[in-house]
């Protein structure tokens, strides 16, 4: 489709807000599913909005789905759009209790963090009209995607904070070299990084590429994974083939404790291999919050701060204690 000039007159919301939704869920298909219409109506909706805008928004095919320069464009000013729709919900809202608006995360898969589910759990109950969304991403798209403030907060692995970005520190991820119950290393303890380099690799796929995913610095760094013969998006499936004796692979092991205890997967990691990255919260200065945004900002502030303190109160209580376990009696 070549470019014209846009009919801007003709343009409306339920367009912009169609393509957004076409955009984050990568499908026509699945737009559809969320914006509960039928599937010819969102192609109808985009074809028309390019033909509104003069030219081709996503390239897209059975295989692929991939904005164009022009979609680029038009997906950043759409989410700026709808976060200034949110505004005024919020702004509305201000004379009275309730709060309201969309408070958007982005996280890496299977992340174990309590102060999070703890957080979620008081938005609710303090702000009932907040709505919270969240979606799966690599580390490498939630940096993208929080820098070009197209998200307000992500919850990804990081070899190091990264400038122009507010990256808080919250847990060290470790890692595992994990195999399942019929390969021939199962139940071994002591195998060395250098007999495992040769070995068939399974690989999660949001950690192939990207330098700044750390599962890639812990594969590459470890030398492993020479030989991919399975991968998938999906934390589940890489377990599932890994389990099955496919090969290999590095995984979370807070993510599949479960397997790791009932002895369908095995952990040759060695202590000394030293294999983790760390998870940090990050969220971009430059980026106005909408006032959902903040009550989250400021109640999860709170829980890391609770969580930080409780160690040191644990450890004076049981200093207090042991102190007055020692004095004699009366």
């Amino acid at each position: 489709m070549s470019g014209t000039k846009p009919k801007l007159h003709h343009l409306n919301w339920n367009l912009l807000h169609t393509f957004l939704v076409i955009v984050e869920e990568r499908s026509i298909t699945r737009a559809a599913d969320r914006l509960l219409v039928r599937q010819p109506t969102v192609s109808a909706a985009l074809q028309r909005l390019e033909e509104t805008l003069g030219g081709q928004l996503i390239q897209r095919d059975s295989r692929r789905f991939v904005l164009t320069k022009r979609g680029e464009l038009l997906y950043k000013e759409c989410v700026d759009i709808y976060r200034s729709v949110a505004r005024i919900g919020d702004r509305l809202s201000e004379d009275h209790d309730d709060l309201t608006g969309l408070v958007r995360l982005l996280v890496v898969t299977h992340v174990v963090l309590p102060p999070l589910d703890r957080t979620l759990t008081l938005l609710n109950r303090k702000h009932p009209g907040v709505s919270v969304r969240i979606d799966v991403a690599n580390s490498q798209d939630i940096v993208r995607a929080v820098s070009q403030k197209l998200s307000p907060f992500g919850f990804c692995l990081l070899a190091k904070p990264l400038a122009g970005l507010d990256c808080r520190s919250l847990l060290r991820e470790e890692f595992g070299i994990l195999c399942g119950r019929g390969h021939p290393l199962f139940g071994l303890s002591d195998v060395p990084l250098a007999d495992l380099r040769d070995e068939p690799f399974v690989a999660l796929a949001c950690g192939q590429d990207g330098a700044l995913e750390p599962m890639v610095s812990v594969r590459e760094g470890a030398g492993l994974g020479s030989r991919v013969v399975g991968s998938s998006p999906n934390l589940e499936e890489v377990t599932r083939m890994i389990a099955a004796g496919l090969g290999i692979g590095i995984l979370p092991l807070a993510s599949v404790a479960e397997a790791l205890e009932g002895r369908s997967l095995w952990n040759l990691a060695r202590p000394e291999d030293l294999l983790g990255a760390d998870l940090y919260f990050i969220s971009n200065p430059a980026m106005q919050l909408s006032a959902a945004e903040e009550a989250f900002l400021r109640l999860f502030e709170q829980r890391l701060s609770a969580t930080e303190e409780e160690p040191a109160a644990e450890a004076a209580e049981a200093l207090l204690s042991g102190r007055l376990d020692n004095q004699p009696s009366s």
